[in-house]
């Protein structure tokens, strides 16, 4: 789990830059495992962020209409 307070831009440039390191093959096989399990939480933590964001926006939009 992501312990701290993240921005989804913090998460995204770390999801980034581990895929560089993946891509670049940078990481020995001790931290692949690790870097993983890395950006699954980080793109937990993204997809939560966008659908509190869509729900946020739709419930703005929906107060204007009314």
């Amino acid at each position: 789990m992501v312990s701290k307070k993240i921005s989804y831009n913090e998460a995204m440039a770390e999801i980034e830059e581990i895929l560089e390191k993946i891509e670049n093959e940078e990481l020995d096989v001790d931290e692949l495992a690790e870097k993983v399990k890395r950006v699954s939480s980080l793109l937990k933590t993204c997809k939560d962020k966008l659908t509190q964001t869509n729900e946020q926006v739709e419930q703005i939009l929906k107060e204007m209409e009314e």
